[in-house]
């Protein structure tokens, strides 16, 4: 016997909504989705009028989802925002190729302009070229940190007031798990915040306005509005330590649904107590880049990459550091550890 909506109780549900088990209609779907996007942004006072905002922008079907919403919000509540799509090239032969030909048919669809910064142009290296020399074990963390900082730039050049992201509930949960397991304090503490300021001269405020919605309901969402996005995973991304606090928030969810939600509102209310020394944020002493250390993470992973020590990068070498600023070479001693470290 077919199932009628929950909400309007006239039309044939098409679907249970995973977040609340309630039976929906494509209609009544879409229009709770954007609402419920529409009151994450109102609450959270995400953005202002008037504000130029900068959707990142990867072809995937959070990005894609986030620059539809927002389109589509903006218009119907009057944001008053100028919207504007951000995608990064990492240099992926076979993946990002082909996911920017998406973004450029997004932009097209959802005619709002387009900037594209690659890894090449801002650090002389693509992710492909990357990989040559570090494997597959550690490229993650080199993507991770270059990608983070290439948003930025690319922000800068734009002149943007604020950068919108794809993370939704499952990101920010798998984050919490990792850096929980990681034992890493500081990034847990700010993690779940749904918006940040970044200290750093010049740096642009980011936020999430995707941060409450189940990854699962934005794919439901991308499916029945027949949005264009790409579903291809990145082919570094298996060795990924993410993946492992993936498959483990999944069997958690296969088991309780709220799971996802709850870990998000563990982090939101973890107190620390009082005397926990917390990195205290600078600018980095080569690029400005904000950074808790003389130098940032990422000019120390190019310095690597340019030295022929990729795994200078990896792991704690902040007493290098003054040796990279002078421009002195390591010692043989210093470049037989890196070379045969295991991280």
């Amino acid at each position: 016997m077919p199932v009628t909506c929950s909400c309007c109780g006239e039309k044939r549900a098409v679907l249970k909504r995973p977040k609340t088990g309630h039976s929906l209609c494509k209609e009544c779907f879409f229009r709770t989705f954007e609402e419920e996007v529409h009151q994450t942004i109102v609450s959270a006072k995400l953005f202002n009028q008037g504000e130029t905002v900068a959707i990142g922008a990867s072809g995937g079907k959070d990005s894609t989802v986030l620059a539809h919403v927002l389109k589509v919000l903006n218009e119907r509540y009057d944001y008053g925002l100028k919207l504007l799509l951000l995608s990064v090239d990492e240099g992926i032969t076979g993946y990002r190729d082909d996911s920017l030909e998406t973004v450029k048919r997004n932009q097209q669809q959802y005619e709002l302009p387009l900037k594209i910064v690659s890894y090449e142009e801002l650090y002389g290296w693509t992710m492909d070229a990357i990989v040559k020399q570090v494997g597959m074990k550690n490229n993650c963390t080199f993507c991770g940190v270059f990608r983070r900082q290439a948003l930025d730039r690319g922000a800068m050049m734009l002149k943007v007031d604020k950068i919108c992201t794809g993370h939704n509930a499952d990101d920010v949960a798998e984050t919490v798990l990792m850096n929980f397991l990681r034992g890493d304090i500081s990034r847990l503490r700010r993690c779940t915040a749904i918006s940040t300021t970044s200290e750093g001269e010049g740096l642009v405020p980011r936020c999430k306005p995707l941060k409450y919605a189940y990854e699962k309901e934005i794919v439901l969402y991308a499916y029945f509005k027949k949005l264009d996005y790409f579903s291809t995973e990145c082919i570094y991304s298996p060795n990924a330590y993410r993946g492992h606090a993936r498959a483990f928030l999944k069997d958690l969810e296969a088991i309780r649904p709220s799971a996802i939600m709850d870990i998000i509102h563990s982090g939101e209310n973890l107190s620390f107590r009082e005397g926990v020394k917390m990195p205290m944020p600078g600018s980095c002493s080569r690029c400005g880049y904000i950074s808790s250390q003389t130098l940032c993470k990422s000019c120390v992973l190019l310095e690597g990459l340019n030295r022929g020590l990729p795994k200078l990068g990896i792991g704690k070498h902040h007493r290098l550091h003054g040796k990279i600023l002078a421009q002195q070479p390591l010692s043989e001693q210093e470049e037989r550890r890196l070379k045969a470290a295991d991280f």
